[in-house]
């Protein structure tokens, strides 16, 4: 019996990554503005891993800027900026790896502080890079209020969501003008969109602790 319920559970598991890879996909072929995007982004991410937060930050002129939260932030979002090389989010922006702290993530020597966000007393951390054409262009992160050991089920959904929203954000800021009027054979001949070949991502293996 205890093996069956376990297999029920992994393929519950499964249904549910399905489910959200759907969802993305969905979101891909939407004409949606880039802020509704993001907005539909955390909000999927966070029933997904049932956390109490999820912020995403864009890169902007070398800083990270938070631009879409779970929580409502009126006030922080545009404004909360990290450098490249600051916190828990610009390691990984830096590093281009997985970062994954169970407990007191507020007690890592990288961690700092914004005395606007509570999050950030929060116990337990993930963060993944946001990647488009092998660049990093963002970070999500999760937090939960209380410890919270992250699944490998749920550090790979996570990795790979943020793999697929870095090519979603990239369409988002694209009007329906300039798709519509895109000489899309043109730019397969100058090689901009190559035909049978996908560009691959940076596949390090993430960092947790």
């Amino acid at each position: 019996m205890t093996r069956v319920k376990d297999l029920e559970t992994r393929l519950e598991r499964m249904e549910q990554q399905l489910g959200v890879y759907q969802r993305i996909s969905r979101l891909m072929v939407r004409d949606l503005s880039l802020s509704a995007t993001l907005q539909a982004v955390v909000r999927l991410v966070t029933e997904f891993t049932n956390c109490d937060s999820c912020l995403l930050y864009l890169i902007q002129e070398e800083q990270l800027v938070l631009c879409s939260s779970s929580n409502p932030h009126p006030l922080e979002i545009g404004k909360v900026r990290l450098r490249m090389d600051e916190g828990l989010t610009g390691w990984v922006a830096k590093e281009r790896k997985m970062l994954a702290i169970s407990v007191e993530a507020y007690k890592d020597s990288r961690f700092k502080a914004f005395s606007d966000l509570p999050e950030d007393t929060f116990e337990a951390f993930l963060s993944v890079p946001v990647i488009a054409r092998n660049r990093v262009i963002g970070v999500i992160n999760i937090q939960h209020r209380m410890p919270h050991r992250h699944s490998g089920a749920e550090m790979e959904l996570i990795t790979t969501v943020g793999e697929q929203v870095g090519c979603l954000i990239v369409l988002a800021r694209l009007s329906g003008t300039a798709v519509e009027e895109a000489n899309h054979v043109d730019l397969v001949r100058r090689g901009v969109l190559p035909l049978g070949k996908l560009e691959a991502t940076d596949g390090s293996d993430g960092d947790w602790q």
